[in-house]
């Protein structure tokens, strides 16, 4: 896992490389316990790392993802499928959802900068 992120680090997309961690942590199940928890933190901060910096916004990705981890298990099981069939790498699903958790989050930034969060309770959740 860690190769595969090294050796793509300055050629994939900071949602490829998350992604792909989100997937192979899963994959590899390293732990008797948390897999989960662990593999959407270690995304996180990969994803954090290659955009180089925390991002701002709530609920954080990894915040989404356990809110309603239907779509999250139904991309997993893609990525793990497209592996079975080809032995290639196709974790576009799991980007996919990435990208627009990633949307959500940084759009209740924007609203909270422009005030227009203002007085109101509870996260912005976009799916």
């Amino acid at each position: 896992m860690c190769e595969y992120v090294n050796d793509n680090w300055a050629t994939k997309s900071a949602a490829h490389l998350a992604a792909y961690v989100l997937w192979k942590m899963n994959w590899i199940h390293p732990f008797a316990d948390g897999n989960g928890r662990t593999a959407r933190a270690v995304s996180y901060v990969v994803l954090s790392i290659k955009l180089d910096g925390l991002l701002p916004g709530t609920p954080t990705i990894p915040e989404q993802i356990s809110t309603d981890k239907q779509l999250y298990y139904k991309d997993l099981e893609l990525a793990d499928k497209a592996w079975a069939a080809t032995g290639q790498v196709d974790v576009s699903a799991l980007e996919n959802m990435l990208n627009n958790m990633l949307a959500a989050q940084l759009l209740s930034a924007t609203k909270e900068a422009s005030g227009e969060n203002a007085g109101k309770s509870g996260p912005l959740i976009l799916h």
